[in-house]
């Protein structure tokens, strides 16, 4: 039998343990750190810069989301609790989605909000992916020995 899964099966997992993550608070942390970076900006000496202010609301967002998805492996249905367990096991597999999430969002905004060409709008959204794929992870790792202990082996 074939262990190994596919970058479709692993993009599924990824998406079932990200299915309850808490997206309401993420958005809320994500848009209140934007607004308040920007306003501070405005305030202090210097000039206020609205591409740093939404890429850093983009990018706790997706922290928020992916490492509280996986912060209660057992809690929700069974799928869930499965997909959670893959997570924790393949900390470094499980993080390259939400940093690609974090990149999809922060291209336009490098494109559009900052202008930036196309590569370089790209490199920055990479870059911004690479903080949170990096963070994701290391922070998925440290919790990983509390989804071993949730749930029994076997599954």
């Amino acid at each position: 039998m074939n262990d190994e899964l596919t970058r479709r099966d692993e993009m599924s997992l990824a998406g079932a343990a990200l299915r309850g993550a808490p997206w309401k608070s993420a958005a809320v942390t994500g848009g209140a750190v934007a607004a308040t970076s920007f306003v501070l900006g405005m305030i202090l000496p210097g000039p206020a810069d609205l591409t740093w202010a939404l890429g850093l609301g983009i990018s706790l967002f997706t922290l928020i989301a992916a490492v509280g998805s996986v912060a209660k492996p057992g809690s929700g249905d069974r799928v869930t609790r499965q997909a959670r367990q893959w997570a924790l096991r393949h900390p470094w597999r499980f993080s390259l989605y939400p940093a690609l999430g974090a990149a999809a969002l922060m291209y336009p905004v490098q494109l559009i909000v900052d202008g930036e060409g196309v590569f370089g709008a790209a490199f920055d959204a990479l870059q911004g992916g690479v903080a949170v794929y990096l963070i994701t992870a290391v922070l998925a790792l440290t919790l990983k020995g509390r989804g071993q202990r949730s749930l029994p082996h076997g599954g």
